[in-house]
């Protein structure tokens, strides 16, 4: 398995795994926002701000995040490829080139939605804490905040 920066020769691929997770994500519902997904990987490739794990080649997590907000914006893993701490390891990774000072933030579903269950535990497990409740894309969502 090989951590690293993105590429802009990695879209196709890294598009592929999108379109299989995104029913996990409020947002990534039609072609329209699919392609908006696009543009935006490619612009967080190019600020060195998107991360991938591969295997032989293939695209098996992705992890998207702002240094200017201090924030995770996007992290997903191929179905296939879960507990195998591959996100873990991306988020380690993206630990190496943020401000060691700063606190760091995500959002997932809130408590009791089932498509949040695995992600909560996630973040609570690598020693994010549950922070305020608020709402992205029309869905209730709660921040995550990795104290440092």
């Amino acid at each position: 398995m090989e951590i690293s920066f993105g590429k802009t020769s990695d879209i196709d691929s890294w598009m592929e795994l999108v379109t299989k997770v995104k029913d996990d994500f409020p947002g990534l519902e039609t072609r329209e926002a699919l392609k908006e997904h696009r543009r935006t990987v490619l612009e967080f490739i190019n600020k060195e701000s998107a991360i991938c794990a591969k295997y032989h080649n293939k695209i098996v997590g992705v992890l998207l995040f702002s240094k200017e907000h201090h924030m995770i914006c996007f992290l997903a893993v191929d179905m296939a490829y879960r507990r195998q701490h591959i996100a873990e390891n991306m988020v380690s990774y993206m630990l190496t080139v943020m401000d060691s000072k700063e606190d760091i933030m995500v959002t997932t579903y809130r408590e009791g939605v089932p498509e949040g269950i695995a992600a909560r535990a996630f973040y609570k497990r690598c020693g994010f804490v549950e922070g305020r409740l608020t709402e992205e894309f029309g869905s209730p969502v709660q921040e995550f905040v990795l104290k440092r």
